[in-house]
């Protein structure tokens, strides 16, 4: 086996100031926050629509969710369910969980009843802090699944009070608007109520490095999607890894624009961990929209902004047709998908500053490795592995052999913000890992293919994996096409992904209909998107007579992703 033992070699291509390693963790993520309550109490933690929550506000409203969580029965090591758009509540709900060693398992809050439901089984929280508008969702199932107390979030008390009037104006547009953030509720506990509380004792023990602080659903590499189980430590070192990454990046005085949903390993991470723990300004947008983005950038551009090639896109077109200046945002980090020169050269025209591609998974807390934020960085790699980790190249038929060097293979890695497996799923927590040639840690099988270059650079080849990422979001392909098969005019079904310009992939259906069915596109998505969040429902549906299949009979993804792209 090739030693990668220090000095990597990849190390030698970091940029000035990067450490090959970083110290092991020693605190947790409750203790993360409470250093930054400690050091930059006056300073602003989080912004948003204007309104400003400083640090010692937020430790202050995180210590009475704390003891209003104790007070609703969680006790450490519980699930507790968050299901939030990004808002100041979401960040205090998350350390607040933290803080008494409960669980965070984080939702979408777009997804669909049978989605949500799906997960509620899996990882069977008894509480869950919900935004009032999936209230309903949640209480349709609570009682058979025993979800004992739904805490109710009104995003809107977070607003200034300025914004908060405009809302509750007898005027058509004012009452839309308030419709789409908030809705009354019944049945639950009020945040507002929940922060009444008195703060939590210092006598309450806070979690220990080693325990597991959230559950990430992933849909790791086929079939539906699992909850990676990720520690305090995890996630503290992938926060430490990326700040040693932009040693430049200032503490205490940084902005850091929280466009990516909180709920995804990645905005979580850069925003939730690694903003906090650098004592950041968080400007927190609940979805992305161009203009309320510019808006901030005017004022404050970003220090730090972690996001998606499609939001850099649209990001450089829109300021171009306002007349915005993006000048001053200084480093971007851009991950989930594919970068291509075609983004990079206008944003780092406009801005002056950096636009690198990252990688990662959401088992690996979820960053792996990046470009260097330096003139020597790649276009077309994934960069370099992150300070402390491992990776090998090696034969996907044989994993504990490694390629010739320079040779395609499966990558497999370790560091220590790998995971440690799947909520309750020891079978398929086995199937991702393989054990050490030399008898050391074990190594995560990614199910990427890719190459190294002598440089330590990473280019991704191709997916050994049949996951879809479609706009930086996964989709399992199994979930789609039992979604499908429920449609009477469905006879057969393969979902797979095809190259989109602007998503990286998109999610398209190779459907066998029924004897006398025709295909109904329209009728087709819709149905879909009864049970599947939008971006999951097929964008294209292609007719073909029969699927191909192995010798037992599973459907062969990889031979209809061909078929379908030499039809293009």
């Amino acid at each position: 086996m090739t030693d990668f033992s220090p000095p990597r070699p990849w190390t030698r291509s970091y940029a000035e100031g990067v450490p090959e390693d970083i110290e092991p963790a020693t605190e947790s993520l409750a203790d993360l926050i409470a250093t930054s309550v400690r050091t930059y109490p006056n300073n602003v933690a989080l912004e948003f629509f204007g309104a400003e929550t400083t640090y010692a506000e937020l430790g202050a409203q995180i210590d009475r969710a704390a003891q209003g969580l104790l007070d609703l029965g969680v006790k450490p090591g519980d699930p507790v369910a968050i299901v939030l758009p990004n808002c100041p509540q979401h960040i205090a709900a998350f350390y607040a969980v933290l803080r008494i060693g409960a669980i965070v398992v984080e939702h979408n809050p777009l997804y669909t009843p049978r989605e949500l439901r799906h997960q509620f089984e899996d990882h069977g929280a008894k509480v869950a802090i919900a935004w009032d508008k999936v209230v309903g969702t949640i209480q349709g199932f609570s009682a058979d699944l025993q979800v004992n107390h739904i805490v109710s979030v009104n995003v809107t008390e977070a607003m200034p009070g300025r914004m908060r009037l405009m809302l509750r104006l007898p005027i058509r547009k004012a009452k839309e608007s308030r419709a789409a953030l908030t809705t009354p509720v019944s049945g639950t506990t009020p945040w507002s109520e929940l922060v009444r509380s008195a703060p939590i004792s210092p006598n309450v023990p806070s979690p220990t490095v080693a325990d597991v602080a959230l559950i990430q659903y992933t849909s790791g590499t086929t079939g539906y999607p699992k909850g990676a189980t990720l520690t305090h430590s995890n996630l503290v070192a992938n926060a430490a890894q990326a700040r040693s990454w932009v040693p430049q990046v200032p503490r205490g005085t940084a902005v850091v624009y929280a466009v990516l949903p909180m709920f995804h390993a990645y905005g979580l991470t850069l925003c939730l961990t690694f903003a906090m723990s650098m004592g950041a300004r968080l400007v927190l947008f609940p979805k992305f929209e161009p203009d309320l983005v510019l808006k901030v950038v005017k004022k404050r551009p970003a220090t730090f902004l972690p996001a998606v090639p499609p939001i850099y896109e649209r990001l450089t077109r829109a300021a171009r047709e306002e007349g915005v200046s993006l000048e001053g945002i200084e480093i971007a980090i851009s991950g989930a998908m594919a970068l291509s020169t075609e983004v990079v050269e206008p944003w780092e025209k406009e801005t002056g500053g950096y636009l690198v591609e990252g990688y990662g998974l959401s088992e690996c807390s979820p960053v792996l490795m990046a470009n260097p934020v330096a003139d020597n960085r790649k276009a077309g790699t994934v960069g370099l592995p992150l300070p402390g980790t491992e990776v090998r190249v090696v034969d996907p038929e044989n994993p504990t052999n490694d390629v010739p060097e320079g040779g395609e293979g499966e990558l497999v890695v370790r560091g220590p913000q790998v995971f440690s497996g799947y909520w309750n799923k020891p079978e398929e927590t086995a199937a991702v890992f393989v054990q050490d040639p030399d008898g050391g840690v074990p190594w995560f099988r990614t199910g990427d293919i890719v190459a190294l270059d002598d440089d330590g650079f990473v280019r991704i080849v191709d997916r050994i994996k049949e996951l879809i990422i479609t706009g930086g979001f996964n989709v399992a392909p199994t979930e789609v096409e039992d979604a499908l098969r429920r449609h009477p005019a469905v006879a057969d079904v393969a979902v797979v992904g095809l190259p989109h310009p602007g998503a990286g992939e998109q999610v398209v259906a190779a459907v066998v209909l029924a004897n006398g069915a025709t295909l109904d596109e329209a009728q087709l998505r819709a149905f879909a998107k009864e049970t599947l969040t939008p971006y999951k429902a097929p964008r294209k549906f292609v007719v073909v007579d029969e699927l191909p299949r192995s010798m037992i009979g599973k459907v062969l993804r990889k031979q209809v992703k061909e078929q379908l792209l030499a039809q293009d």
